[in-house]
């Protein structure tokens, strides 16, 4: 059917996916529509569900790294220390370890619900690493302890249990 919009013809052609995800579909789309010429002011849009998912998926890409760099300026203006916020930004990509072993062991496809995953481990694992470092600070100024190997391993002591237990619940919630 053709109908018209905005003083141009428009042909909407639609199609059901079955049996492979939306993703690479739309992408063999996109690849076949490279091949074909359009005459003078002709020319092919893919739309709708996966057009809107790549969407949402660059502004939470977009979002995703502007906040964290929000995240590193705060942590360096409340720590005064490149060097402490260097080893809290360091946890980041080894939480990221376990989100990306389980993408390839799925089938390496990346979701939006999983990209929201993604943020939440990061979110949580910048959260532990603040929180330990902040009771290093406080072994060390309140209680007097000089840096070294016993201040670090008490306090990986002292805040494992914590650290583990929000790992664990937000990890269970995240499972729906």
């Amino acid at each position: 059917e053709m109908t018209r919009e905005g003083g141009s013809r428009r042909i909407d052609i639609t199609c059901n996916v079955s049996g492979r995800d939306l993703g690479s579909v739309a992408r063999d789309i996109e690849a076949a529509l490279t091949q074909i010429t359009f005459d003078a002011g002709y020319h092919p849009e893919v739309l709708g569900e996966y057009a809107a998912r790549e969407q949402s998926q660059r502004r939470l890409l977009g979002l995703g790294l502007v906040s964290l760099f929000c995240i590193l300026l705060v942590l360096h203006v409340d720590f005064g220390s490149v060097r402490m916020v260097a080893l809290i930004a360091l946890t980041i990509p080894f939480a990221l370890i376990g989100g990306v072993a389980s993408v390839f062991m799925t089938g390496g496809v990346l979701s939006l619900g999983s990209l929201v995953g993604f943020v939440t481990v990061l979110g949580i694992a910048s959260r532990n690493g603040i929180m330990l470092i902040s009771h290093y600070r406080h072994l060390q100024h309140e209680e007097g302890m000089p840096f070294g190997r016993e201040l670090v391993m008490r306090g990986a002591e002292e805040r494992l249990a914590p650290i583990l237990m929000t790992a664990l619940v937000t990890g269970l919630a995240l499972v729906p």
